[in-house]
This record gives structure tokens, C-alpha cells and sequence, in this order.
């Protein structure tokens, strides 16, 4: 399908060659406040009592729900061509609460 490069509605998305490799993360924390939301993208390494945030995204509420649906939308795409995706115990129901390490032990079956 080509687009249509004469549309004033279509914004041209460029990424920058120190962008486009990308960032590794391997857990993810979201806060809000009335206006905001923050996505704290973190790597938890083995045998490190300090995780590090790679990066942090601020989002309008509006963006923030616009990502959850094409987050969704993608993580069904994703799991019709690969199968489920294996989670941990969710955070929620984590008993000792807190932050979960992803090196916590296998994905349950």
C-alpha cells in the first residue's frame, strides 16, 4: 500500500541514527499525575542491588491510551503468529509487594 506523500494530514516520522538502535529494558514502571504519565523504562541485572532507568517517556493521558490500545492491539498480533506470552506473577498479586525482578524465576505454564 504506498502512501500518499500530497496529505497534509500524514506526519513524516524520522528516526535518528543514535535513536534507531533502540534501548533495552526489561521492566517497565508507569506513574501518573492529573496531567501526565510517566513510563520509567528500566534493565534489572543480575546480582545488582541498584536497577538502572535507561529512559523516560512523559505522555498526555490522551497518548498514554492511545499506546495501551496499539500496545494491545500489537501484543495480539504478536501472540497469533508466536503463541501466548508467559507471564511472571502479576504485580498485583506479588504477596511481598514491590518492584518485580525479572530474574525471579520462570514464567508460569
Amino acid at each position: 500500500m504506498e502512501k500518499n506523500n500530497n496529505n497534509p494530514n500524514e506526519i513524516k516520522i524520522e528516526v535518528r541514527p543514535e535513536v534507531a538502535g533502540g534501548t533495552y529494558s526489561n521492566l517497565a514502571l508507569v506513574s501518573h499525575s492529573p496531567n501526565d504519565f510517566f513510563v520509567d523504562f528500566i534493565i534489572v541485572t543480575p546480582n545488582s542491588p541498584v536497577a538502572q532507568v535507561q529512559s523516560r517517556i512523559i505522555l498526555t493521558p490522551e497518548n498514554a491510551k492511545n499506546l495501551v490500545h496499539a500496545l494491545a492491539e500489537n501484543v495480539a498480533r504478536y501472540e497469533a503468529t508466536f503463541g501466548e506470552i508467559k507471564q511472571r506473577v502479576p504485580r498485583q498479586q506479588n504477596p511481598q509487594g514491590g518492584i518485580p525482578n525479572p530474574f525471579s524465576g520462570p514464567a508460569n505454564a
